[in-house]
């Protein structure tokens, strides 16, 4: 396995609020990474300084061994990194075709391409609803139109950011079975989602961040059997 994506000592700062305090990480191919922390602890930020939407004061990003550290967000994602934020960021005034078809890139996949057919199979709802448009779909919906159009840029590695926050039980449910799919065709994942259960059942390998750090990095199998570190670092 090779790294997709890495952070060397990142630190950011809001005003004077220092967020990010000399993070590192990485996401190599293959590979499902968990990001879990309470409130306020820099997940987003991170995720932001991954995707080029935040610039670091100090330290490094490299997507595929090259320094991406002050690229822009569209040249991030051009290299394969696809981001599906908090709040989902669906085109509202584009009906689900066209909010999926503007996104589409060409994959070298062959028969592992994320193409149009594949996403609507994926997301049997979104089949039923082409012609909505995105201000009409349910949240449920709509956080599905946002992976699938994530999925039709045929990423290397899917960023996903509360994926299911504030859905109803059935959906969340649905949102995990897709996120199981999607790893299992080897697709690298980043999840951050406050269900830390989920994410360990989800995910090879953890990060834990508190305070702008990550303070650990290990198994997610083994994190899920160490009930008083979760206790300390996320208030469970």
């Amino acid at each position: 396995m090779h790294t997709l994506i890495e952070a060397g000592g990142l630190h950011v700062y809001y005003g004077a609020s220092h967020v990010l305090r000399g993070v590192d990480m990485h996401i190599a191919s293959g590979e499902s990474v968990g990001l879990v922390g309470r409130n306020g602890m820099g997940k987003t930020t991170l995720i932001r300084s991954l995707m080029g939407q935040v610039k670091s004061t100090r330290g490094q990003v490299r997507v595929a061994g090259r320094d991406c550290t002050r690229a822009p967000a569209h040249a991030i994602a051009r290299m394969g990194v696809a981001y599906v934020p908090e709040g989902r960021g669906i085109f509202p005034n584009l009906n689900v075709r066209e909010n999926l078809q503007v996104a589409a890139r060409p994959s070298v996949g062959g028969e592992r391409a994320w193409t149009y057919t594949r996403v609507l199979d994926t997301f049997p709802r979104l089949r039923e609803r082409l012609g909505h448009g995105g201000q009409q779909l349910s949240g449920g919906e709509q956080q599905m139109l946002a992976i699938g159009r994530a999925l039709m840029t045929n990423p290397d590695l899917l960023i996903l950011d509360e994926a299911t926050e504030g859905l109803a039980p059935l959906i969340v449910a649905e949102i995990w079975r897709i996120i199981r799919e999607i790893r299992a065709t080897g697709m690298s994942t980043l999840i951050v989602d406050r269900n830390y259960r989920a994410v360990l059942e989800h995910t090879d390998r953890c990060l834990v961040m508190e305070k702008g750090l990550i303070v650990e990095d290990g198994d997610s199998a083994s994190l899920a059997r160490q009930p008083e570190q979760l206790t300390r670092y996320l208030g469970v």
